[in-house]
């Protein structure tokens, strides 16, 4: 039988291994490089990767069944440092990997907490929404990275096979084997 969670679970790692990705080139960039303004739907990196993080910290949240809503999005840049962005991100994959990895019921509801109203969702479909939007907005990042002094990295070497030899430092960083990606 196939496994409901297993893409979910794949999209979480994928997920936390391409915000480290990000991370390590986001450090590199040269003074002034991190906030300048950019041609995206956030006018830089630093409010694109602040985005990012604030709308994970709302979904996590809900799965969890918090009720932190909009309240996250009170301050819409909360770092400034990009160090410090990266580590509470990672917290944050580590946080939705781990969701995942427990097998939650996927069609179990999940109250969001929206400014005027809770909105009622899936596990899976609220899953699904966070790790897609992520994606989309780290797509953005890596667009502006391009008019930078730092070389985009890789994104998309993560489900194929033929990829591993492109991704053994990354999972041997995070302490994963080729085992844990099915």
């Amino acid at each position: 039988m196939t496994d409901p969670h297993r893409p979910y679970r794949q999209l979480a790692r994928n997920n936390r291994l391409a915000n480290r990705r990000l991370a390590a080139a986001i450090a590199a960039l040269q003074p002034g490089e991190w906030e300048a303004p950019r041609t995206s739907f956030f006018p830089s990196l630093r409010a694109t990767l602040n985005h990012i993080h604030l709308v994970d910290r709302f979904y996590i949240d809900a799965l969890h069944g918090g009720t932190l809503g909009v309240s996250v999005f009170a301050n819409r840049e909360p770092f400034a440092d990009p160090s410090a962005l990266a580590a509470a991100q990672d917290a944050l994959d580590a946080t939705a990997l781990a969701f995942v990895t427990a097998a939650p019921d996927l069609d179990r509801p999940v109250h969001i907490h929206r400014a005027t109203h809770i909105q009622t969702e899936t596990v899976a479909d609220t899953l699904m929404h966070l790790l897609l939007h992520s994606q989309h907005h780290r797509g953005q990042v890596h667009a502006m990275l391009a008019g930078t002094s730092v070389r985009p990295p890789q994104l998309d070497e993560f489900f194929m096979a033929d990829d591993a030899r492109f991704r053994t430092a990354d999972l041997a960083a995070l302490g994963w084997t080729e085992a844990d990606l099915g």
